[in-house]
């Protein structure tokens, strides 16, 4: 009777952690990490990010408030990488790595920013001081929700759309 009883123990505590492993493994993360790769004329464009979804919230102005800097994606600030010099809204930014964060303003304009500081968490630790190039971009209006935040490469540059706001960044 004691076999069977322990065998039973033993039994109930491998399925349980056999759950809970399976539900640890198929749980997604609120906002995944994605990166976006891409190559403008002859530099390869890599920016690393994680991805929010709108889920019902007011986004701009409310999750993210407008004229404060914020890390342009969830978690860990947004990385944006280029292996050569390139101009960015028609100022030059050296090749290397930067940490990415946006200034969202409440009309039209707003403000990009490519940081020295790569690896940081959010926008909690973020020093202007340490800013390698800051740029003005006028936003668009997405015709439909973009739920999941994405970075999209393209030859002119790239875009941040969310929400109903598209963040055009013209690089050449």
């Amino acid at each position: 009777m004691k076999s069977i009883l322990k065998s039973a123990t033993v039994l109930v505590a491998a399925m349980t952690i056999s759950v809970n492993a399976f539900a640890q493994e198929t749980k997604k993360p609120a906002s995944p990490p994605m990166t976006a790769t891409g190559k403008i004329k002859d530099a390869n464009i890599t920016i690393a990010y994680s991805s929010p979804s709108v889920k019902g919230r007011t986004i701009w102005g409310g999750l993210e408030a407008y004229d404060k800097v914020w890390r342009a994606g969830a978690n860990e600030a947004t990385t944006f990488e280029t292996d050569k010099d390139i101009t960015v809204q028609g100022k030059k930014l050296p090749a290397g790595k930067y940490s990415f964060f946006l200034i969202p303003k409440a009309s039209g304009t707003w403000t990009a920013i490519f940081n020295k500081e790569a690896k940081q968490w959010g926008a909690y630790k973020y020093e202007q001081s340490k800013d390698a190039l800051r740029v003005d971009v006028k936003t668009k209006a997405l015709p439909t929700t973009q739920e999941a935040l994405v970075y999209k490469i393209n030859k002119n540059g790239f875009t941040m759309d969310w929400d109903k706001i598209s963040v055009p960044v013209e690089i050449k």
